[in-house]
Order: C-alpha cells, then sequence, then structure tokens
C-alpha cells in the first residue's frame, strides 16, 4: 500500500524541473532588467529542488521497507509533505516577489498564474500533512486504509502537478527562457536532473 504513495509521490519533483530543464537558445540578446528577474527566480531553485527531491525520495525509503511500524511511516511522510509544502511555497514566494518579467508580452498573468499554481500546491502538501497526522497509528487496520486514502488523493494531485508545470513552462518561454538558463543557479539543477536521468 505505501509503495502505491510512493509511487503516487515521484511527480513532485518533476514540477521544480520544469524550470530548470531549459538549455538556452543561444540567445545571446543582453537583456540586464530580464537577468536579473531570472537571477531572483534562480537562485530560490537549488535549495527547494534539494528539498523536494528528499522529501520525495524519504516516502520512497520508507515506503520500500515493509516492515517500518506505522509510527516511523507516519513521521516522515508528515515531514515529507512539510517540506514540500514549503518548498513550493517558497519558490510561489520568489517568482512572486520577483514581479512580472521586465519586457515580455503577458508575463505579469503568466507570472501570476504559476504562482497561484506552485501556491495552490503548497497547500495540497499542507492538507496532506495534516491528513497523515491525523492518522491513528495504534490500529494498523485503520492506518493502512488512512493511507490509501491519501495515496489517492497524491494521485488527484498529478493533475495539479502537470498544470503547475505547465504554468512555469508558459512562463518561460522566448526571452524569459534564455535569461533562465543563463544563471548558474538554474544551470546547476538542470545538470543535476540530466546526471539522474541518464
Amino acid at each position: 500500500m505505501n509503495k502505491k504513495l510512493a509511487a503516487a509521490l515521484s511527480g513532485g519533483a518533476v514540477l521544480v524541473m520544469a524550470l530548470t530543464g531549459c538549455s538556452s537558445g543561444g540567445g545571446t540578446k543582453d537583456n540586464k532588467e530580464l537577468d536579473a528577474w531570472a537571477k531572483k527566480v534562480c537562485d530560490a531553485v537549488p535549495a527547494q529542488d534539494a528539498k523536494i527531491k528528499a522529501a520525495n525520495a524519504s516516502i520512497a525509503e520508507v515506503a520500500s521497507n515493509t516492515s517500518n511500524p506505522p509510527a516511523t511511516i507516519q513521521k516522515t511522510d508528515s515531514q515529507a509533505f512539510q517540506d514540500m509544502s514549503d518548498g513550493y511555497k517558497t519558490l510561489a514566494t520568489a517568482i512572486s516577489g520577483a514581479g512580472a518579467p521586465p519586457g515580455v508580452d503577458g508575463g505579469s498573468a503568466r507570472q501570476k498564474d504559476a504562482v497561484k499554481n506552485l501556491n495552490d500546491l503548497s497547500g495540497a502538501y499542507a492538507d496532506l500533512k495534516k491528513k497523515v497526522d491525523a492518522l491513528d497509528t495504534k490500529n494498523q487496520a485503520k492506518f493502512a486504509t488512512g493511507l490509501h486514502d491519501i495515496a489517492t488523493q497524491m494521485t488527484a494531485l498529478e493533475a495539479q502537478n502537470k498544470s503547475g508545470t505547465a504554468a512555469l513552462k508558459n512562463l518561460e518561454q522566448g526571452d524569459v527562457k534564455d535569461a533562465i538558463a543563463k544563471q548558474p543557479s538554474c544551470q546547476k539543477v538542470a545538470a543535476s536532473a540530466s546526471a539522474t536521468q541518464g
């Protein structure tokens, strides 16, 4: 059962990759304002990307060990959901604080959409944390049922993750994509992602 939860969770880390999995299209256009904007956004990415990936890994790890007692599973999952909620919230705050990408058509609407999606994801993971904290660890059957419900919710969150990814990809079109690709902090995350995928 816990394996289902782990499988459902693996989509979480994909979202941050939307912001970093871009390579520069050789854009040599110099736009200092846009570069400064991209730096604000990218500087928040590595720490949150690491936090979200570590949370995913800890859930997968605790799920793969069938001998873990319910209290261990609850504690690990609770912390992981908290970390994911915090990670998405921090990214939303970074993008919100950076403002609309300067000189980009529709940049303000795209920025607001990305912030809303990240905040929604943060809220969804905070809700899952509350649910896992409320599980009865003394009653194995009730705990398993509760965990099953949480796994079902995680599966439903996949659609929200996809919509968040789409909003981030939409934000990083054209010149924005080039500006993000130039940032060392986003390059670092993209490099670590391609290393783990290869």
